[in-house]
């Protein structure tokens, strides 16, 4: 991996490519971002690019992170994440990466956190079918069997059952950039991405090539 970024998940609006065709589109505000460390092999073990993104006042940091923005020379960020690029030596410390960084017809790989649902039962969250709704049936909206009878006289791991619903970091690969805006830090994706409105989205290149 080459490139990535962080923005935030703006919303969904229309597209029109040069022919005219209709797409739709998911607006991500992408960057700008700030690196602020650089790691390596030598030192660290493994080569990644830590950038950092939205400012943030400073009483709302830690002392251990005020001082790496500190000794970095950078403002001070909400967000931190690394990227395991190929290329280190292409970035510095302090280097600006923004939604420039792809072009139109690049493939990336968005991760976010899914909108949380709250408890939701089985048929909801995992798709089920219920039981007759007929009068007599005493089973409409149930799990279904828990065990196998004194064999194995327990409930199997990863049973499909109600419980919390959604809110889970999730990945949606390869979507197509069909629309970039430099001055405003803006890309189009094809397609739907993680999370609601507002939510912090890391878009890297894909690695479905």
């Amino acid at each position: 991996m080459k490139k990535g970024i962080l923005g935030k998940k703006l919303g969904m609006t229309q597209f029109f490519t040069e022919d005219g065709t209709v797409v739709p589109v998911t607006v991500v505000e992408a960057g700008p971002c700030v690196v602020t460390q650089i790691k390596t092999q030598d030192k660290d073990g493994y080569n990644a690019v830590q950038v950092g993104y939205e400012d943030i006042r400073e009483k709302l940091l830690n002392r251990p992170l005020k001082g790496q923005f500190d000794k970095a020379g950078v403002s001070y960020k909400r967000h931190i994440r690394e990227f395991p690029f190929n290329n280190t030596e292409d970035y510095k410390v302090g280097q600006e990466i923004k939604a420039d960084v792809f072009a139109v017809g690049d493939r990336v790989d968005i991760a976010g956190r899914s909108k949380g649902k709250g408890f939701a039962g089985n048929i909801k969250r995992w798709g089920h079918g219920r039981g007759p709704m007929s009068h007599g049936s005493h089973y409409h909206r149930g799990p279904g069997a828990m065990s196998g009878a004194s064999s194995p006289s327990k409930v199997l791991k990863n049973k499909k059952l109600p419980g919390r619903m959604g809110n889970v970091r999730v990945t949606v690969q390869n979507l197509e950039v069909v629309g970039v805006d430099a001055e405003r830090n803006l890309l189009m994706i094809k397609g739907a991405v993680p999370g609601p409105r507002g939510n912090m989205l890391i878009i890297k290149e894909t690695v479905k090539r």
